[in-house]
């Protein structure tokens, strides 16, 4: 980045450390924490918005409907999260592949599946092999929010299935008195009370997701753990013009801190939330904030 790195070797003390960490590289490694936050921002209402359907699908009055919502709950929250997102991406990414070689290649008469081989015609592929690198990672990166939102947006089910539960039964039952259809109830009644009762699970969920982002790695996207691990390993002048021994636990520490300061920020965030959702409230922390004014 700067005129005098031309000559790595030559550098010295900062002015050497100040060409090696602006290598392509560690902007790559700098970019992917913006990765990792779009990742969330990104993850964080779709899997809220799965999980809302599915906690109305876990009370709807059809079976059917009630079936497949709380067994969503129970298959996602009840597979370890790796095998679900290593098991998940292969799946949905063989799914596309198949459906686009039906209908894209329906002349082809050879088996798809061979031995461990999964075999598609060039048309099917997804991403196709001509396609420019930036849509094979947001192909990636899609896949792997997709695969966040479907089983963070199940515990989140279960979350917002218990708060909608532990809507006062009064409350429902005035809203009936006062002639509202079971609709209108809903909407007007259960939903906007039922965020007091679901903060605190919502919130120790946005924390286990923060926690989870390193999954990426897993899922093949170029995330702040890959170049952490990549840049931080020991490196030869054989191999590059910045030599240095095995320097990951200053990058992981880096990731300790990133972590740390962003739980914190989000725990101020959620407190506050918290509080302005709670004033007013019939709950043991409305009741606090009526009595301390």
């Amino acid at each position: 980045m700067f005129e005098y790195c031309v000559d790595p070797p030559s550098l010295e003390g900062l002015v050497w450390l100040s060409c090696y960490l602006t290598t392509g590289k560690h902007m790559a490694f700098y970019g992917a924490f913006g990765t990792v936050l779009l990742l969330l921002a990104i993850t964080a209402p779709t899997a809220l918005a799965f999980g809302f359907g599915g906690a109305m699908a876990a009370r709807a009055r059809l079976a059917p409907l009630r079936w497949f919502g709380k067994g969503y709950i129970a298959i996602v929250r009840g597979v370890p999260d790796i095998a679900f997102f290593l098991f998940f991406v292969i799946a949905l990414d063989q799914g596309i592949e198949y459906l686009r070689h039906r209908w894209k290649c329906p002349e082809w008469d050879e088996p798809i599946r061979q031995g461990s081989d999964f075999l598609v015609c060039q048309a099917a592929k997804m991403p196709l092999g001509n396609s420019a690198q930036w849509v094979h990672e947001a192909y990636g990166f899609s896949l792997a929010v997709l695969t966040f939102a479907i089983v963070f947006g199940a515990f989140a089910a279960n979350v917002l299935f218990g708060a909608m539960q532990a809507v006062p039964r009064a409350q429902i039952e005035t809203a009936e008195a006062y002639g509202m259809s079971p609709r209108q109830t809903f909407w007007r009644i259960t939903v906007p009370q039922m965020w007091v009762y679901a903060l605190p699970g919502l919130s120790n969920l946005w924390m286990v997701l923060i926690k989870a982002t390193p999954l990426l790695f897993l899922l093949g996207v170029e995330d702040i753990v890959y170049w952490a691990r990549d840049l931080g390993s020991a490196k030869t002048p054989r191999f590059t013009d910045y030599p240095h021994g095995d320097w990951r636990v200053y990058y992981f520490l880096v990731l300790l801190i990133f972590y740390l300061a962003f739980t914190r920020v989000s725990e101020v965030v959620l407190d506050r939330v918290m509080a302005r959702l709670t004033l007013g409230q019939a709950t043991t922390a409305g009741e606090a904030q009526r009595k301390g004014a």
